[in-house]
This record gives structure tokens, C-alpha cells and sequence, in this order.
């Protein structure tokens, strides 16, 4: 384990501000370097038929050094400022495994 952070987009130990609520997901793809792909449910109305259905959105985050999220592994994340076209997002806590 290391002993120190040395990523410059980490929330915790470079001090990248984040902002907004707090966001529950899934890590389902971690083939790239220090970003991973997250998979979040949530429900949505449907007015028409008066009942909700699941929907899943995919999301880019950033995966500091000291977190190393793999697949599977449950994730919170906040939204930051960009860090590159499509990352905005970046994993804060890490909540648990498979």
C-alpha cells in the first residue's frame, strides 16, 4: 500500500474541489489508466402508464491513486471540475467490494 497520494486530482490529499450530491454507482470497466467507467440505476417515471421503470446511466470518473476501484466494486462519487473531455466526475470513498 502506498504511503502517500501523489495524483494531482485527488480529492483528499491534492485538494480538488468537488461539488453537488453525492452519488452511488458500480465500477464496470477500470481498463484505463486512473479512470474507471460507473454504472448508475435509478428510477424514472413514466407519466403515461403511471408507474416507474429502471433506467442506467453510464459515467466517466477519475479513480485517484489511493482508491484504486476495480469492477464490481461499489463507489461514491462527486462532480468537479474537468479533467478532461468527458471526465467531470471523480471517486471520493470507496464503499465496497464484490
Amino acid at each position: 500500500m502506498q504511503t502517500e497520494c501523489t495524483d494531482i486530482h485527488c480529492p483528499k490529499h491534492a485538494g480538488l474541489a468537488t461539488h453537488g450530491a453525492k452519488l452511488e454507482a458500480v465500477v464496470v470497466s477500470d481498463k484505463m489508466k486512473r479512470s474507471v467507467v460507473v454504472e448508475r440505476e435509478y428510477p424514472f417515471y413514466v407519466p403515461k402508464y403511471e408507474r416507474y421503470e429502471r433506467r442506467t446511466t453510464r459515467i466517466q470518473a477519475h479513480n485517484p491513486d489511493c482508491i484504486k476501484a476495480k469492477i464490481g466494486d461499489r463507489v461514491l462519487l462527486r462532480g468537479c471540475r474537468p479533467i478532461s473531455k468527458l471526465k467531470s466526475f471523480v471517486i471520493i470513498e470507496k464503499i465496497g467490494g464484490k
